[in-house]
């Protein structure tokens, strides 16, 4: 296949259903010519990764529960039997209990709290620690994803908010450690989308109205927006981007009041 992603692979941490960004992202990355593995966190998920993966040509689904060092370990290792090397890992993993995204801050629980920052935050460094031996030396690409809750107060994102401020600071300290190994790693500050997660904050669609709104470009944005970056991230076209968060979001972040 042709494209500025041939003879390029990947792997996609987070696909849950055609609606979910980091489908976009997977259909951006193949529509480029990318090979592609797929991961899924338990059985639940596994019959609907399965399906959108054999859209992908040559695509490989594997198991990895980000919770689970042992799945993390079995699913790199396999992508490294399989592909023999990786240039691109897209994470969109994250998860905080449906009761923590309602109601006051104040009132999360430290279970909550531990629970949501393993697996939206710490699992990109897990998961980054393990794809090195198979990046190093490639110009490869992480690529993860954000939201600007991090960074402002947004009703009901809670704990969420919190974990992805820890993730936005990941993304720059391991852009620094994996640098001189060839490695660069960003984020994407997409704008609200409906997805299965987004279904989870209380008042989403009001979320959606505001933005629609207030933002430069009056309208909310598409996954296959936030795909199309997540391709230029992974390509040569940004090779001087490292560190960065880039915005998707139809300019809502630049508002004032």
């Amino acid at each position: 296949m042709s494209g500025f992603l041939a003879n390029k692979t990947g792997v996609i941490l987070g696909v849950a259903n055609k609606r979910s960004i980091a489908w976009a992202c997977a259909r951006a990355l193949a529509d480029q010519g990318m090979r592609l593995a797929f991961t899924y966190a338990g059985e639940r998920l596994e019959k609907s990764v399965r399906s959108l993966a054999e859209e992908i040509e040559g695509s490989l689904v594997l198991p990895c529960d980000v919770t689970k060092p042992a799945e993390i370990d079995a699913a790199f290792e396999r992508i490294g039997e399989e592909f023999g090397y990786l240039d691109t890992v897209v994470h969109a993993v994250a998860f905080a209990p449906r009761e923590e995204l309602q109601g006051d801050f104040y009132h999360t629980t430290k279970e909550g709290y531990m629970l949501s920052h393993e697996v939206s935050a710490y699992s990109l460094t897990a998961v980054a620690r393990r794809s090195l031996a198979l990046m190093e030396g490639r110009q490869g690409s992480i690529v993860t994803l954000t939201y600007i809750g991090s960074e402002r107060v947004v009703e009901n994102y809670n704990v969420m908010g919190i974990a992805k401020a820890a993730l936005e600071a990941s993304v720059r300290y391991l852009a620094a450690d994996l640098g001189p190994r060839g490695i660069r790693v960003n984020a994407i500050s997409a704008g609200p989308i409906r997805t299965l997660s987004a279904s989870g904050v209380q008042g989403f669609s009001e979320i959606l109205d505001h933005i629609a709104k207030k933002s430069p470009l009056k309208r909310n944005i598409t996954a296959e927006e936030v795909g199309s970056v997540c391709s230029f991230l992974a390509g040569p076209m940004s090779s001087g981007i490292t560190g960065t968060t880039i915005y998707v979001d139809a300019g809502f972040h630049v508002m004032g009041i």
